[in-house]
């Protein structure tokens, strides 16, 4: 079983960077570090899901649709043992 609310986690973390305009704005530099490292974060954790996960959550992930997945692991979580 795959720890959804962790992959849930990492997304949220990583969108929320993104969305930190501020910090962009007063720290250029320091932002950008805290974007490589919520991203390294979140692209580890997918290389470790499973082969056989669900192939539209798989997409979204690797196409960084991280809202879609995010909306997808909503619906479904706790629905899937994968």
């Amino acid at each position: 079983m795959t720890d959804w609310d962790s992959l849930q986690t990492l997304i949220r973390e990583r969108l929320a960077v993104v969305a930190d305009r501020e910090h962009y704005s007063r720290d250029p530099a320091g932002h950008l570090e805290r974007l490589k490292s919520a991203s390294e974060k979140l692209a580890s954790f997918v290389s470790r899901l499973p082969a056989d996960i669900n192939p539209e959550l798989k997409h979204f992930l690797d196409r960084q649709s991280y809202l879609k997945a995010l909306d997808w692991l909503s619906h479904t979580t706790g629905q899937h043992q994968h």
